[in-house]
């Protein structure tokens, strides 16, 4: 996310759906202690898949301010170019 003054957010965004098909498939290949836990640094999973689910849960951050807890702080864009 990019805000007016410049400030810039990055996050990743996983359906509770692209969760469980992760897991299961390190279940298979014995990652993560076979398929035991799964984490993302700048996470946030969603419940419901599609973008304007998606759009709808971000704008909730923002609004509230708790994007600041889910995702990472990437600076100021880079005006050097």
């Amino acid at each position: 996310m990019t805000f007016d003054t410049g400030e810039r957010w990055s996050g990743t965004i996983h359906t509770l759906e692209v969760v469980r098909q992760t897991m299961d498939d390190r279940r298979q290949t014995g990652e993560s202690l076979g398929g035991r836990y799964f984490f993302v640094w700048d996470g946030l999973i969603v419940r419901d898949r599609g973008i304007p689910a998606m759009v709808e849960v971000v704008d909730e951050l923002v609004r509230s301010g708790d994007y600041r807890c889910v995702f990472r702080d990437v600076g100021p864009e880079d005006t050097d170019d």
